[in-house]
């Protein structure tokens, strides 16, 4: 099992400092949160540690190996996955084929076999199938494999975007803000999700703002303001943090 670790990383756009000096550790086993007020830069933060923006300064390793200048399909193949803030799906594409196109790493048949339908791209194609509605069916979702993803209610988008992001099978998973626009019910079933995920060696970084879904879940919360991170603790500690609250509510 291997550590992603941020050291003393820092983003400037221009004049705008997006993150500064962060450090954090994201470990195997273990669901981490992220929080923070909008605009702290917890987004940036993913998209520094995905390669889909360049590290201004410091580094980024996961395990023995330096990734701060690694491109995003590169980490995506060390086995990184992410779902991002916006939901981003192909909305005219069904529920399973937004899954499908999750797999897409794990293929090994060539194009030519598919094109030309040879027994083994058939069967590999089957098997990735059959995966599919394994996770359609731990999310709850099977029901809508034939549906447009783009007609879809809100929340239900949200699971393909994740069950998308697992079809690769990573051993780092990135969740910006997975819950948003959820009742207590839906956010709890994903919740008994995220930890069954952690339980089978995943590391997992929680962006989110439902700060009762956040503490209820992760066993150690780093806290982002103006680019910062200002505390790092046991939930517990995180929530009755004088820095926090004024982080929050103002002082």
């Amino acid at each position: 099992m291997t550590d992603l670790a941020l050291n003393r990383v820092s983003k400037n756009f221009g004049g705008v400092v997006a993150a500064e000096t962060v450090t954090m550790a994201i470990v195997p086993g273990r669901i981490t949160g992220l929080i923070g007020p909008n605009g702290a830069g917890k987004s940036t933060l993913v998209n520094l540690i995905t390669g889909m923006l360049p590290v201004s300064s410091g580094t980024i390793s996961f395990g023995a190996r330096d990734i701060t200048t690694a491109r995003a399909d590169e980490i995506a193949r060390l086995g990184f996955a992410r779902t991002f803030q916006n939901i981003r799906l192909f909305k005219e594409a069904t529920v399973l084929d937004n899954l499908l196109i999750g797999y897409h790493s794990a293929q090994t048949s060539p194009v030519m076999a598919n094109i030309l339908g040879l027994p083994g791209a058939r069967a590999e194609t089957r098997k990735i199938k059959n995966q599919a509605y394994e996770l359609l069916d731990r999310f709850g979702m099977t029901r809508y494999a034939d549906f447009p993803a783009g007609g879809l209610a809100y929340g239900h988008q949200r699971r393909v975007e994740m069950m998308r992001a697992l079809a690769s099978a990573p051993s780092v998973l990135l969740l910006d803000e997975p819950v948003a626009g959820m009742n207590d019910v839906e956010a709890g079933e994903l919740g008994d999700i995220f930890r069954s995920l952690a339980s089978s060696g995943m590391a997992i970084l929680l962006i989110e703002h439902n700060i009762r879904f956040v503490t209820k879940l992760c066993e150690y919360i780093y806290v982002l303001s103006n680019g910062r991170i200002i505390a790092e603790d046991e939930p517990g500690n995180i929530v009755a943090n004088p820095a926090v609250i004024a982080a929050y509510l103002g002082d």
